[in-house]
C-alpha cells in the first residue's frame, strides 16, 4: 500500500477547495483552508492533523453541511468568505488586464433564496425531497436549509408526499420551485412520471398541500389555483412557467439600485436580455426603455405589467436572439444608455457592437466573472472606462457570484 502523505493547504481555489502541492502536483482538498495540514492515506482518505485555520467557521449553519451539495463553502468564516468571493471577481479582471476598484460585496441575507430545484425520489422508505450530495447522484434528504426562504422548509413534508405520489417506486425526478406572492410556482419533471387519473389527482393534492398554486408537468399546466405573480420595483408581474428570476429579492433590489444610480439622467435606455423586466420596469420610471430578449413569454409578461402599471415612461419590447443578432451600432444610436444582462455565457457579440457604438453609458450585469471580464475587456478596448464594479452575492456559500459594472464613454 502506498505511504501516507501530508498536505499543507496554501490557498483556496476558485471552486472553494483547499489547494496543496504534493511533489509538484496540485491537489484539491474539499473543505480545507489555508494553513491547515491534512494526512492523506494510501487509499486517498484525508484527515485534518493540524489545528483548524482561524478562517474556519466555529459551527456550520445547516445540519446537512457538508454532505449536501447545495453549499460548498459554509465552513469559511464571514470575513474570509467575503474576501475570497470578492477575490474571484478581482482575479477574473486581473486575468484580462483590467484594473478597476471593486466595491464591498453586497450579500443577500440568510434564508432569502426564492427559487430552487429539488431532487425527488420514491425510495423504499417513501418519498424523498432534497439536494444531491456533493460530487454524487445520491440525494441528501432535507429537513432544514440556511439559504432558502423558510417557506421551502415548511413545504418539505408535502414535497416528500408529492415525490411518493408522482414517481414510480425506485425512480427519481426534479422539482423546480419559485416562491411567488401567494405560494409556489412549480415545474415537475421525471423520466417515468405517473399520469394515471388516480395518480394525477394524488399529485395535485400533494402539490396543493405544499403551497403550490401552479404545477407544470412537461410543459403542461396540471393545476392552477391562483396567479403566479411577483413584485418588481413595486409593480406586479405575472410569470409564465420556467421564466428566469434573480435568485433573491434582496439581490434584485440591490441590482436595481446600482443600475438606477449609474444610469441616472439617461434619456433613452436599451435593456438587452431583459427577461420579464427586472430592470426595464423600474428604470422606466425615469426614462423610456426598449427591452429585447429571445424569450417571448418573458417579454409578454413584461408587456402585460406595463399595461397595468401607472407612471411609467414608454416601454417597448422586441423578440430577438441577441447572440446571433446583436443590436448594431446603427440601431444603438437611439440610446444613450444600455443595460446588458446576459446569461452565464456572456454577450461577446453584443459587447463588440457596443464597443464601436456611440452609447455613452453601459451597465453590465453578470453571473459569471470570467465572461464579464472578457466582455469588459472588449468594451474598454473600444474606449469605455469602468467607473464602478460591485459584487452581489445572491448564491450564498457557493463560488457563484453576480456583479454590476458601470462604464462610460466621455468622448466620442
Amino acid at each position: 500500500m502506498p505511504e501516507s502523505r501530508r498536505l499543507t493547504i496554501d490557498k483556496v481555489g476558485a471552486q472553494g477547495d483547499g489547494v496543496a502541492r504534493d511533489d509538484g502536483n496540485v491537489v484539491h482538498v474539499p473543505g480545507a483552508l489555508p494553513g491547515e495540514v491534512y494526512e492523506q492515506s494510501g487509499d486517498g482518505e484525508r484527515r485534518l492533523v493540524s489545528d483548524p485555520s482561524p478562517a474556519r467557521r466555529a459551527r456550520y449553519l445547516c445540519p446537512h453541511f457538508p454532505r449536501c451539495g447545495g453549499c460548498s463553502v459554509q465552513h469559511m468564516s464571514d470575513d474570509f468568505y467575503a474576501n475570497w468571493k470578492s477575490g474571484l471577481l478581482a482575479a477574473a479582471l486581473g486575468h484580462r488586464g483590467l484594473e478597476a476598484p471593486v466595491a464591498p460585496m453586497i450579500v443577500s441575507p440568510l434564508r432569502s433564496r426564492r427559487r430552487a430545484t429539488f431532487a425527488l425520489a420514491n425510495a423504499s422508505e417513501g418519498g424523498v425531497a432534497g439536494f444531491h450530495r456533493a460530487r454524487s447522484e445520491e440525494i441528501e434528504p432535507m429537513t432544514a436549509c440556511a439559504v432558502l426562504d423558510p417557506a421551502f422548509e415548511k413545504a418539505l413534508p408535502a414535497l416528500r408526499r408529492l415525490a411518493e405520489a408522482a414517481l414510480p417506486r425506485g425512480t427519481s425526478g426534479r422539482l423546480t420551485l419559485t416562491k411567488v406572492k401567494s405560494g409556489f410556482d412549480a415545474a415537475l419533471s421525471a423520466p417515468r412520471l405517473g399520469g394515471e387519473p388516480n395518480r394525477r389527482a394524488a399529485i395535485i393534492a400533494a402539490a396543493s398541500s405544499a403551497g403550490i398554486i401552479r404545477l407544470s408537468v412537461a410543459g403542461e399546466t396540471w393545476m392552477q389555483s391562483g396567479k403566479a405573480e411577483i413584485e418588481i420595483g413595486g409593480l406586479r408581474v405575472s410569470l409564465s412557467p420556467g421564466v428566469f428570476l434573480q435568485a433573491t429579492g434582496e439581490a434584485e433590489a440591490a441590482l436595481i439600485g446600482l443600475l438606477a444610480a449609474g444610469l441616472r439622467g439617461a434619456r433613452s435606455i436599451a435593456d438587452l436580455f431583459a427577461g420579464v423586466g427586472t430592470f426595464a420596469l423600474p428604470l422606466a420610471r425615469a426614462a423610456p426603455v426598449s427591452a429585447y430578449d429571445s424569450d417571448r413569454n418573458a417579454l409578454g409578461a413584461l408587456a402585460d405589467a406595463v399595461r397595468r402599471a401607472q407612471g411609467l415612461k414608454p416601454v417597448s419590447t422586441g423578440a430577438r436572439d441577441l447572440f446571433r443578432y446583436p443590436l448594431s451600432p446603427k440601431e444603438l444610436e437611439a440610446f444613450d444608455a444600455v443595460v446588458l444582462d446576459p446569461p452565464f455565457a456572456g454577450a461577446k457579440a453584443q459587447a463588440e457592437a457596443l464597443a464601436i457604438s456611440k452609447v455613452r453609458r453601459i451597465a453590465v450585469v453578470s453571473c459569471n466573472p470570467a465572461t464579464l471580464a472578457r466582455d469588459l475587456r472588449i468594451l474598454v478596448d473600444g474606449g469605455y472606462r469602468i467607473t464602478a464594479i460591485t459584487p452581489v452575492d445572491q448564491f450564498l456559500f457557493s463560488h457563484h457570484l453576480e456583479a454590476v459594472a458601470l462604464l462610460d464613454r466621455s468622448r466620442i
